[in-house]
């Protein structure tokens, strides 16, 4: 029974990496990275349709993404979506697909990034602490009600600490990670 409120909670804390992961997805760097546009919808047929389900985006260099729609009708539709997203970006269209250049960042706005990064990453730490507590307080409850010993309750505590370590020590990692990407010239 405590093995399965562990696996169960190492599952949760696995996911909120996960998810840490595609929110840096969304967070700019110097480069062009066509996941900065996944949150982006359009109105397709009257319905609000993800924009990588109505257009193939690519990054043929670092300083341009390309969104090439597969009806050539929606490409005002998708220049002006991602004008109103606010991301910094100004699209240009040619009739056929949407030109995306990325500017460089400037000094200020890589340290605004990286605070960004920094309170994401914290954020998920927070996650997985609190993923934590509450498997102590399942094992503590089965230990309260005699379904395990105080010694099973210390050695799953223990190993619940062991798995915490391991997925806050990668949220830091993959911060990092973003912060030298983001850093980087």
């Amino acid at each position: 029974m405590p093995k399965q409120i562990l696996t169960a909670g190492e599952e949760k804390m696995k996911k909120t990496v996960e998810s840490l992961t595609k929110e840096f997805a969304n967070v700019r760097t110097g480069k062009a990275n066509p996941a900065i546009l996944n949150n982006i919808v359009v109105e397709y047929w009257g319905v609000e349709t993800p924009l990588y389900q109505v257009a193939s985006i690519s990054a043929p260099d670092s300083q341009t993404i390309t969104v090439k729609p597969y009806d050539k009708s929606l490409v005002k539709t998708i220049e002006k979506a991602i004008l109103v997203a606010n991301l910094g970006l100004n699209p240009t269209n040619d009739g056929e697909m949407v030109r995306i250049p990325i500017p460089p960042l400037n000094e200020a706005t890589r340290k605004d990034l990286v605070k960004v990064v920094k309170k994401l990453s914290e954020d998920s730490k927070v996650a997985i602490r609190n993923i934590r507590r509450d498997i102590i307080e399942q094992l503590k409850k089965q230990e309260k009600d005699g379904v395990i010993s105080e010694d099973t309750l210390r050695q799953y505590s223990d190993e619940t600490q062991k798995v915490t370590d391991k997925y806050i020590a990668e949220v830091e990692a993959k911060a990092k990670e973003k912060e030298q990407a983001i850093m980087s010239f």
